[in-house]
């Protein structure tokens, strides 16, 4: 996906919480994503992160008081405000989020929150038994109710020896919500029905026939469209890619299943996206038993899968669909040919084989191919770029389709 966090001022929050040390990395990733970043701390936060900590991956002076001499400091509350695009509290502790939900304003953090306008992004971090407490869960309804987006913590072994809910989310995840906050939602109100990674095939209980999908694209599209304020749902074969936040996932494995999984949800969704590597055949019969090396040659008989993109193309409506060509010689060909036969609207083909490009890398290098007979050869780039240019595309389409 785009970066949505590069040159976004930022303001990070950080309250007095054991969980305080992940603060530091969150921060890091936020450098490393080119945000500028500002740090405010509660007085209990710098007995356990010092305030210097901060100022060294920041570059810039941290905030631990309304009176601090540096910067004006009574009212760098007010400019810092005024000039964030976000705010992340993390970790936010029960006091503090006992004040913010009842407008209490008695330090450096508390005043700022009274000033922000922009997008507020609350990571609660505390004992279970306390993050479970009727008070707490009332003052967090209270603070969603205000606008304030809320991270649920993960559930673990927490400091205090007791396991359940509070742990702090992972930096990467924390990180991750705040750039979809920040990223525009041009496809709100759309569904977005997304395929990805291999169909496996078996043999037998222990043997398959696949491929080499990583998944990867197809996961990447499903990212980008969730970012960008669509319903995702992502039908994806068996990969070892966690799956993408806030993206409606469901596992198959065989071509059959994918195909029910497609033909089951695609009446409701205004864009279809066929990135899968299905099996075009699937052995004719499955061994009930693993089958055993009792000759030097096995013949496997095998029989055709149906074609699901173009099933779809067959039954789609006023709906967009896209659809992906992995070949290994002549790309034009073959993909025009395959974009007219199953009606597609668009389709995207690359070459693979080479190391760069194609299955399992983090880049790739496609050409998109367009119903009018136009196409569009993109240069190589990580798969998140791709998925952004894809989207892009999709969206000029469906604002001429009305």
């Amino acid at each position: 996906m785009t970066n949505n966090l590069k040159e976004k001022n930022i303001v990070l929050c950080v309250c007095g919480g054991i969980a305080a040390y992940k603060s530091a990395a969150l921060l890091r990733l936020l450098i490393k994503a080119e945000a500028k970043v500002r740090v405010i701390m509660t007085q209990n936060a710098k007995a356990f992160v010092g305030p210097l900590t901060f100022e060294a991956l920041s570059g810039q002076p941290v905030c631990t008081s309304l009176f601090d001499d540096r910067e004006e400091g009574a009212i760098r509350h007010i400019e810092w405000a005024n000039q964030a695009d976000a705010v992340v509290i993390a970790p936010a502790t029960a006091n503090v989020i006992g004040k913010l939900a009842n407008g209490i304003a008695d330090d450096a953090l508390t005043t700022f929150m009274l000033a922000v306008t922009c997008p507020k992004i609350l990571c609660p971090s505390m004992n279970t038994i306390m993050y479970e407490n009727r008070a707490m869960q009332r003052n967090l309804d209270i603070l969603e109710a205000d606008g304030y987006k809320l991270l649920a913590p993960g559930e673990g072994e927490l400091a205090c020896g007791t396991y359940g809910a509070g742990r702090l989310p992972e930096p990467a995840d924390i990180a991750d919500r705040l750039a979809h906050t920040l990223s525009p939602k041009d496809f709100k109100g759309k569904q977005i029905l997304i395929t990805a990674g291999p169909t496996l095939e078996p043999l037998d209980p222990v043997r398959f026939i696949s491929n080499h999908s990583s998944g990867k694209m197809g996961y990447a599209i499903a990212g980008a469209g969730e970012y960008r304020g669509a319903e995702v749902i992502l039908i994806s074969g068996p990969t070892a890619l966690p799956s993408p936040a806030g993206v409606r996932k469901i596992d198959v494995k065989t071509a059959r299943e994918m195909a029910d999984a497609v033909f089951e949800h695609m009446d409701k969704a205004h864009i279809i996206i066929k990135v899968a590597a299905v099996a075009d055949y699937r052995p004719h019969e499955t061994a009930v038993q693993k089958i055993k090396k009792n000759t030097d040659d096995m013949i496997v008989s095998m029989k055709k899968n149906i074609d699901i993109l173009k099933e779809a193309g067959q039954r789609k409506k006023n709906q967009i669909l896209v659809g992906f060509a992995a070949e290994t010689q002549d790309l034009d060909k073959n993909a025009q040919k395959k974009l007219r036969e199953k009606n597609l609207d668009m389709i995207a083909g690359n070459l693979v084989g080479d190391p760069s490009s194609g299955f399992g890398t983090d880049t790739n290098k496609v050409t998109l191919y367009f119903s009018d007979g136009s196409k569009e050869e993109l240069q190589l780039m990580e798969k998140k770029s791709v998925a952004d240019i894809l989207l892009d595309r999709i969206l000029k389409m469906v604002a001429e389709n009305g």
